[in-house]
């Protein structure tokens, strides 16, 4: 295992964190606009990606059935963890849902994504794009609801995932995969181009949106989030894994995918719903910077 640690950190870790460094150190002297950026890679890129992969990909029913269960227990009994912890360790009722947001929603799409196809292979992409449509789903769902929880604001609000262009991307790609049905030539090398340069816009994107973080401080429950995050998630995924039977490829993506550092999405998501925006939005970036520890060793030992 240790043989393996400078390796993958710097064939793994680095050339993802490179791309974040870069956005983060020009965002400035270039003028790099987050919000446009962001929307490029949101409405485009990301259902180009997932309609070029989902629609390629070798997809078997029972398998896809035991993902979605296993992701979907990951994310309650993480949740529920979150809610435990806070509550035991007596905090507000906004702390709690603050809590819960940050472990509900990992970055498992401009982050997971490039490090898992770095790790594991071309081959593990399919997969670690179906978890990242679970995730992002019951993460925004779970967040959201625990955000409206506590300012008491809309719960339509949380129907508002289904409109997302990922999703909306998926469709059509399993209706092309189940069906067997030929993509033109046109179709298919656009998609293609589009699905990637998906990666590199959205970590340059991610180091843009980290260099416009303010306010931080890196107090106690910003380390206890943050490990609960990275190893709290990571240690759910390994145990959880047992009783769903996953192949091995499957199975070691989705515990990377559930190991990832917190998505900017939640900075989001606490701004908008005034939910201890500074806490969350630092817990982001500290979560994202122990990930060069916690999942370089996850990986080795994997």
């Amino acid at each position: 295992m240790l043989s393996q640690l400078l390796p993958i950190f710097f064939n793994v870790i680095s050339p993802v964190f490179g791309l974040v460094l870069i956005g983060y150190l020009f965002s400035k002297p270039l003028g790099l606009e987050s919000r446009t950026l962001s929307r490029y890679a949101y409405y485009i890129l990301v259902p180009a990606f997932v309609f070029n992969t989902i629609s390629q990909a070798d997809l078997k029913g029972d398998v896809l059935l035991r993902m979605i269960g296993y992701t979907l227990l990951i994310q309650i009994v993480g949740a529920l963890l979150a809610f435990g912890l806070a509550k035991l360790l007596k905090r507000s009722a906004e702390m709690v849902a603050a809590y819960i947001l940050v472990m509900s929603f990992a970055n498992v799409g401009n982050f997971g994504l490039p490090i898992i196809e770095f790790r594991l292979g071309p081959a593990a992409l399919a997969d670690a794009t179906i978890y990242f449509l679970i995730i992002l789903t019951s993460g925004f769902i779970i967040g959201v609801a625990a955000a409206n929880w506590v300012k008491g604001g809309s719960a339509t609000a949380m129907l508002e995932v289904l409109k997302t262009p990922a999703l909306i991307a998926l469709g059509p790609a399993l209706l092309v995969n189940v069906f067997d049905i030929p993509l033109p030539l046109l179709i298919f090398r656009l998609t293609e181009l589009l699905g990637k340069a998906m990666v590199p816009t959205m970590l340059v994107t991610l180091g843009v949106q980290l260099s416009l973080i303010k306010g931080l401080r890196f107090n106690r429950d910003v380390i206890i989030v943050s490990l609960l995050r990275l190893v709290g998630g990571a240690l759910l995924a390994i145990v959880l894994a047992s009783p769903f039977n996953l192949p091995e490829l499957t199975r070691n993506t989705g515990i990377i995918q559930a190991s990832m550092p917190a998505a900017v999405l939640t900075s989001l998501i606490a701004l908008e719903h005034g939910l201890k925006p500074d806490f969350v939005t630092t817990s982001v970036l500290f979560s994202t910077l122990l990930s060069v520890i916690t999942l370089t060793l996850l990986m080795a030992w994997l």
